[in-house]
C-alpha cells in the first residue's frame, strides 16, 4: 500500500515548450504513455483515483480509471501551478524566468499560494491514506510534484533524482514520515514513449 503521485503525460505543448492552457489534451505519444502507465500501475492493488481536473492528468488517468474499474475523483487543487498570461507562450518568447522565487505572473498564482493549496490537499490525503485498502493513486503536475517533495516528503539523500518526467511515478509510504521508496521513475515506458520532459518543459 503506497501514495503514488504520477505526472500527466506528454502534450504537444510539453514538446513544444509552452506554458500549458488548463485543456490542453495529450499528445498521441501521451496517450500511449498513459497506457502503459495503467498496465505498470494495474498490477497494484488501486484503491482510489485521485485527479487534477486538467484536462491533461484527467486523460493520464483515464486507462488506470478503465483497468481497475475504481472511480476517478477529480480535485482542483492539485492543477499546475496557474501562470495567468504567460499561459499559451512559448519559454523561448519569455522575457522573464517565471520560476523565480518572487515571480508572480500576472493574473498567476505566486509560489506561495501555490504552496498553499498543496498543502491543502496534501492535508486530506494524508487523513486518509492509511485508512485505504490499496495503492491511492494522484495524477498531477510537475509543480506539484515538486512542492510535495521538497516540503512535505522524507528523501533518501542517496536516491537518485530523476526529476518528474512525463507519466513518472513516485510512491510514498502511506504514514509518517512519509518516506519516499521510489522518485520520479519511468520505467513503464520505451524507446518510442519515453521523452524526457521535466518540470520546466511545459509542465
Amino acid at each position: 500500500m503506497a501514495i503514488v503521485l504520477v505526472r500527466h503525460g506528454e502534450t504537444p505543448g510539453n514538446a513544444a515548450r509552452v506554458l500549458q492552457m488548463p485543456d490542453t489534451p495529450l499528445s498521441p505519444r501521451g496517450v500511449a504513455q498513459a497506457e502503459r502507465l495503467a498496465d505498470r500501475l494495474a498490477a497494484r492493488a488501486v484503491s482510489r483515483i485521485l485527479s487534477s481536473d486538467y484536462t491533461r492528468a484527467q486523460m493520464t488517468a483515464a486507462p488506470l480509471q478503465a483497468a481497475t474499474g475504481v472511480a476517478l475523483e477529480l480535485d482542483p487543487d492539485l492543477r499546475e501551478r496557474n501562470f495567468g498570461d504567460l499561459r499559451g507562450t512559448a519559454y523561448a518568447d519569455l522575457e522573464v524566468d517565471p520560476f523565480a522565487p518572487d515571480y508572480v505572473p500576472p493574473q498567476g498564482e505566486s509560489w506561495e499560494a501555490l504552496h498553499a493549496r498543496v498543502d491543502r490537499v496534501w492535508a486530506r490525503l494524508t487523513a486518509t491514506a492509511g485508512r485505504e485498502q490499496g495503492d491511492l493513486v494522484v495524477v498531477t503536475h510537475g509543480l506539484v510534484c515538486h512542492s510535495l517533495v521538497s516540503r512535505h516528503l522524507a528523501l533518501d539523500a542517496e536516491a537518485p533524482d530523476r526529476g518528474f518526467g512525463n507519466t513518472s511515478v513516485t510512491l510514498v509510504e502511506p504514514e509518517p514520515p512519509w518516506r519516499v521508496l521510489l522518485r520520479g521513475c519511468t520505467a513503464h515506458l520505451d524507446a518510442s514513449t519515453a521523452h524526457d520532459t521535466r518540470t520546466r518543459s511545459g509542465l
